[in-house]
């Protein structure tokens, strides 16, 4: 594939440049691209040479250099990669592991919690030092031939799942190879000499969260650095700042709710930034309001809002926000469709409407996914193909409201029970069916609220099997009970307890009822 060869071509060319930079780690959490080729190339060989399959391999952690190590070094040896956070509670990334019963599990960080024990059980796993310990002998250099072919898949990221037992999207590589020269051109571009003299990108996203796949891998094809945040610098306003101000970012990939937090500190500027060229958001709705502060803050910054599903490969629409689409459109759109991806909008009869009838999103192109890992009904589902002037497509029901007018793209909402929070991807009957597996909790029901046009957080309807005494108390029982199954941002911020479930007359939980204040 000609982006793995692009990649190791990087290295070479400036192996003394810094690939990665974990925020406020000191050299211990910086990696340069000499490095990143040498080491990734001993593991890719040391799996060659110790793995029966080419399986995907699950790589656990959160942002230690040695993670980017073991990306590389999985496609370099012709296997795909499931990146599992460590925020992720252990048992629903143990529900990963069971689904992909991967040959080996890469454990970068050097060091884990007790339930990283729950994760890896019964699996083959290296970890830490030992990674480079027994790579240590294998040469750096390897077959070019070993790397992935188009159609096998590169990485794999579960996404929330109504069932509430997450769902694997499955990726090719040429899916990514065709999303990433789509997203050098994002906004001006990014030209031969901005990246011969280094771009510096910053994440944001845990890995397991494939926004983080634009941030990656535009760093990588384009031989840049790749500044980290981790979360425990984000959870820290002091802190994020520091690690902004020496952050040296030119270009910005996050939600749009991250800027926003951002935003909210007096510091937060081109004062503080000098460097930042562009913004690229995705994930979730980018308010009007954060445009324009962002705008007054970063004077000639380029803002584009980009949108797409899981399934399609990060994103598959882009927009530069000027002054003039502020003025014409609120809200803004979400862009016009890439090259070899087209955007149609389907109406409930099953036909396709024309420009500004609103429908379902249906995404046709050259990024979308085969289908998801080990689950042929869900796949049939929401998968489809297309033959358009003799060539099949993939095509994709993301089950998103949307119209299209002048060629672009608006997004307004869902159709069914998923929402977008903080650019997570969320099926709300994955938070009930969890919530219903905790203590005293009869039934639940979890609404999204909105402020501006944005989802802001979850609040959880209750009915308890015992009448709690303290409402306030109880609240905080059930949210620490969820942690055991819900990672931190699918846990509703507002519990409330009811004294009986509304229900509609087909059966279902009356949701609109239960929408009014209570």
């Amino acid at each position: 594939m000609e982006f793995i060869r692009k990649i190791v071509e990087n290295g070479r060319k400036h192996p003394e440049r810094i690939a990665y930079r974990l925020a406020l780690a000191g050299p211990e959490g910086a990696l340069t691209w000499g490095e990143l080729i040498r080491q990734s190339g001993r593991l890719a060989g040391w799996m060659e040479a110790n793995l029966r399959s080419h399986e995907p391999v699950v790589v656990y952690g959160h942002k230690a250099p040695d993670m980017i190590v073991s990306f590389l070094a999985c496609i370099r040896s012709g296997r795909g990669y499931c990146p599992i956070d460590t925020s992720v509670p252990a048992d629903r990334a143990r529900a990963i592991v069971d689904d992909l019963q991967p040959e080996l599990i890469l454990m970068p960080e050097a060091s884990y919690g007790e339930e990283a024990q729950t994760v890896t059980e019964g699996s083959r796993t290296l970890s830490g030092a030992a990674i480079r310990e027994q790579s240590a002998a294998c040469p750096e250099e390897i077959p070019e031939t070993l790397a992935l072919k188009p159609e096998e898949v590169c990485y794999l990221i579960y996404t929330s799942g109504s069932t509430g037992t997450p769902k694997g999207v499955q990726i090719t590589a040429q899916c990514l190879q065709n999303f990433i020269h789509w997203g050098m051109t994002l906004g001006a571009g990014i030209s031969e000499a901005e990246a011969d003299a280094g771009i510096t990108f910053l994440n944001q996203a845990p890995f397991s969260f494939d926004l983080s796949v634009m941030d990656l891998y535009l760093f990588l094809y384009s031989g840049g650095t790749l500044y980290a945040l981790p979360k425990s610098v984000q959870g820290d306003a002091a802190a994020l700042m520091k690690a902004l101000r020496e952050s040296d970012v030119q270009f910005w990939v996050s939600t749009p709710s991250f800027a926003e937090v951002c935003l909210a500190d007096p510091g937060f500027g081109r004062e503080a930034m000098r460097r930042m060229q562009r913004f690229a958001f995705c994930g979730e709705t980018l308010p009007p309001a954060t445009v324009r502060r962002l705008m007054q803050a970063f004077p000639g910054a380029e803002i584009v809002n980009t949108y797409g599903p899981t399934e399609s490969t990060v994103a598959v629409t882009d927009v530069t926000v000027t002054e003039d689409i502020l003025e014409k459109w609120d809200p803004l759109p979400v862009g016009s469709a890439k090259p070899g991806t087209q955007i149609r909008i389907l109406g409930e009869d099953g036909a396709y409407l024309p420009e500004g009838e609103r429908g379902e999103v249906i995404i046709i192109g050259d990024t979308v996914s085969p289908g998801y890992r080990n689950n042929p009904e869900k796949t049939q589902k929401a998968f489809f193909t297309v033959t358009e002037g003799g060539e099949t497509l993939r095509a994709y029901h993301t089950g998103d409201k949307g119209y299209l007018l002048e060629g672009q793209l608006f997004y307004c909402g869902r159709i069914d029970l998923q929402i977008k929070l903080h650019g997570y991807r969320i099926e709300l009957e994955d938070i009930e069916n969890n919530l219903n597996k905790l203590e005293n909790v009869e039934r639940a029901a979890v609404l999204p609220k909105e402020k501006d046009g944005v989802i802001r957080s979850l609040t959880a309807y209750v009915l308890p099997v015992e009448k709690p005494e303290n409402a306030f108390a109880a609240a905080q029982e059930l949210r620490t009970q969820a942690k055991k199954y819900l990672p931190d941002y699918m846990i509703p911020k507002k519990i409330v307890f009811v004294d009986e479930m509304p229900m509609t007359t087909n059966g279902k939980v009356d949701r609109r009822s239960l929408g009014q204040d209570r």
